[in-house]
Protein backbone atom coordinates (compact mmCIF):
# COMPACT_ATOMS: atom_id res chain seq x y z
CA UNK A 1 0.00 0.00 0.00
CA UNK A 2 1.55 3.12 -0.95
CA UNK A 3 0.80 6.23 1.51
CA UNK A 4 1.70 7.18 4.97
CA UNK A 5 1.20 5.84 8.42
CA UNK A 6 -1.74 8.03 10.03
CA UNK A 7 -3.99 8.37 13.00
CA UNK A 8 -6.96 10.23 14.28
CA UNK A 9 -9.05 10.29 17.28
CA UNK A 10 -11.64 12.97 17.32
CA UNK A 11 -14.83 12.84 20.05
CA UNK A 12 -17.77 15.25 19.47
CA UNK A 13 -20.86 16.00 21.93
CA UNK A 14 -24.34 15.56 20.39
CA UNK A 15 -27.93 16.46 21.27
CA UNK A 16 -29.22 13.04 20.39
CA UNK A 17 -29.44 9.16 22.13
CA UNK A 18 -27.34 6.39 22.10
CA UNK A 19 -30.22 4.85 20.15
CA UNK A 20 -30.31 7.28 17.41
CA UNK A 21 -26.81 7.53 17.38
CA UNK A 22 -26.72 3.19 16.84
CA UNK A 23 -28.94 3.64 13.73
CA UNK A 24 -27.03 6.64 12.71
CA UNK A 25 -24.01 4.45 12.19
CA UNK A 26 -25.24 0.67 11.89
CA UNK A 27 -28.01 0.72 9.30
CA UNK A 28 -26.60 1.86 5.89
CA UNK A 29 -30.11 3.40 4.92
CA UNK A 30 -29.14 5.94 7.38
CA UNK A 31 -25.47 5.62 7.15
CA UNK A 32 -25.32 6.60 3.36
CA UNK A 33 -27.22 9.91 4.06
CA UNK A 34 -24.42 11.73 6.27
CA UNK A 35 -21.28 9.94 5.01
CA UNK A 36 -19.92 12.27 2.93
CA UNK A 37 -18.22 11.25 -0.38
CA UNK A 38 -18.93 7.64 -0.41
CA UNK A 39 -20.89 5.33 -2.54
CA UNK A 40 -22.31 2.20 -1.56
CA UNK A 41 -22.05 -1.33 -2.98
CA UNK A 42 -25.33 -2.67 -3.68
CA UNK A 43 -26.92 -5.12 -1.66
CA UNK A 44 -26.44 -4.15 1.89
CA UNK A 45 -28.33 -5.65 5.20
CA UNK A 46 -30.23 -4.25 7.01
CA UNK A 47 -28.15 -3.54 9.90
CA UNK A 48 -24.33 -4.15 9.57
CA UNK A 49 -23.33 -7.02 11.66
CA UNK A 50 -19.77 -9.04 12.50
CA UNK A 51 -18.20 -10.90 9.55
CA UNK A 52 -20.43 -8.54 6.88
CA UNK A 53 -17.78 -7.20 4.28
CA UNK A 54 -18.70 -4.42 1.95
CA UNK A 55 -17.08 -1.64 -0.32
CA UNK A 56 -17.35 1.82 -0.55
CA UNK A 57 -15.60 4.41 -3.20
CA UNK A 58 -14.29 7.83 -2.35
CA UNK A 59 -14.17 9.30 -5.96
CA UNK A 60 -12.59 6.16 -7.96
CA UNK A 61 -11.09 4.62 -4.80
CA UNK A 62 -12.30 1.71 -3.13
CA UNK A 63 -12.49 1.43 0.37
CA UNK A 64 -12.97 -1.96 1.63
CA UNK A 65 -14.73 -3.08 5.04
CA UNK A 66 -15.07 -6.10 7.38
CA UNK A 67 -17.38 -5.84 10.16
CA UNK A 68 -15.19 -6.63 13.28
CA UNK A 69 -17.58 -5.83 15.64
CA UNK A 70 -21.06 -4.28 16.05
CA UNK A 71 -22.52 -3.89 19.31
CA UNK A 72 -24.76 -1.35 20.80
CA UNK A 73 -22.53 1.32 21.51
CA UNK A 74 -19.33 -0.06 18.89
CA UNK A 75 -18.27 -0.31 15.40
CA UNK A 76 -15.00 -1.69 14.72
CA UNK A 77 -14.31 -1.72 10.49
CA UNK A 78 -11.06 -3.39 8.90
CA UNK A 79 -9.95 -1.39 6.44
CA UNK A 80 -8.43 -2.31 3.22
CA UNK A 81 -7.56 -0.67 -0.35
CA UNK A 82 -7.64 2.95 0.11
CA UNK A 83 -6.90 2.91 3.51
CA UNK A 84 -4.99 -0.45 5.27
CA UNK A 85 -6.46 -0.01 8.65
CA UNK A 86 -9.17 -0.05 10.68
CA UNK A 87 -12.06 2.69 11.91
CA UNK A 88 -13.26 2.50 15.43
CA UNK A 89 -16.64 3.87 16.46
CA UNK A 90 -17.83 4.32 20.09
CA UNK A 91 -20.50 5.89 21.59
CA UNK A 92 -23.35 7.38 24.25
CA UNK A 93 -25.78 9.45 25.20
CA UNK A 94 -24.84 12.74 23.75
CA UNK A 95 -21.55 11.94 22.31
CA UNK A 96 -19.99 9.68 19.60
CA UNK A 97 -16.31 9.11 19.53
CA UNK A 98 -14.46 8.23 16.01
CA UNK A 99 -11.21 6.41 15.80
CA UNK A 100 -9.12 5.74 12.22
CA UNK A 101 -5.72 4.18 11.93
CA UNK A 102 -3.72 3.36 8.75
CA UNK A 103 -1.83 3.95 5.19
CA UNK A 104 -3.15 5.60 3.40
CA UNK A 105 -2.55 8.44 0.43
CA UNK A 106 -5.85 9.92 1.42
CA UNK A 107 -5.98 12.70 3.58
CA UNK A 108 -7.76 10.65 6.84
CA UNK A 109 -7.87 13.62 9.61
CA UNK A 110 -9.58 15.56 7.15
CA UNK A 111 -12.26 13.05 6.40
CA UNK A 112 -12.98 12.05 9.41
CA UNK A 113 -13.55 15.49 10.65
CA UNK A 114 -16.29 16.02 7.69
CA UNK A 115 -17.65 12.98 8.51
CA UNK A 116 -18.30 13.94 12.15
CA UNK A 117 -19.35 17.18 11.46
CA UNK A 118 -21.70 15.75 9.03
CA UNK A 119 -23.10 13.28 10.92
CA UNK A 120 -23.51 15.70 13.81
CA UNK A 121 -25.67 17.97 11.19
CA UNK A 122 -27.78 14.54 10.12
CA UNK A 123 -28.68 14.11 14.05
CA UNK A 124 -29.53 17.42 14.05
CA UNK A 125 -32.05 17.54 11.69
CA UNK A 126 -33.32 14.52 12.54
CA UNK A 127 -34.28 15.56 15.77
CA UNK A 128 -36.01 18.68 14.32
Amino acid sequence: MLGNFQQSQLRIELESSASVIHDSLLRPVQLEKWLLGQRFAPGMPEQLHQGFVFTTWTGLIPIHHQVNVAKSDCLRLLLSGGIDGFHEWYWGEGWVQSRLEGVSILPINLGQTLNLLSLRQFLTTQRS
